[in-house]
């Protein structure tokens, strides 16, 4: 799998000492652009998934792409977290959406 960052949602978290997804990689994989000031991961090959930038995103502009062998490159799964549940949004290939809820007792 890989992530995808939409740099139209992304702020590069101005005004923060830095962006949440670089703070929490625990690859140390995601880096900031000094051209748009917004992230973009170093190295997609050595990603293993954990989606932890895309659970920090406060701006919903990270999402994981499943892989081609898996379902093509129009599928994808993106969670949102809140205080006491993740929300695991899946669209499949034909645009189809599915969401799965998971609590966590907050």
């Amino acid at each position: 799998m890989s992530v995808k960052i939409d740099l139209n949602l992304c702020t590069g978290c101005a005004g923060q000492e830095e962006a949440f997804c670089i703070k929490y990689c625990p690859g140390d994989l995601l880096a900031i652009d000094k051209e748009t000031g917004k992230p973009y991961i170093r190295s997609e090959r050595d990603c293993w998934d954990c989606m932890v930038c895309v659970k920090a995103c406060p701006f919903e502009a990270i999402e994981t792409r499943l892989p081609y062998q898996l379902a093509s490159y129009k599928a994808s799964l993106k969670p949102k977290v809140y205080k006491e549940k993740i929300v695991w949004k899946l669209n499949d290939i034909n645009g189809r959406e599915e969401i799965y809820e998971l609590q966590t007792g907050g």
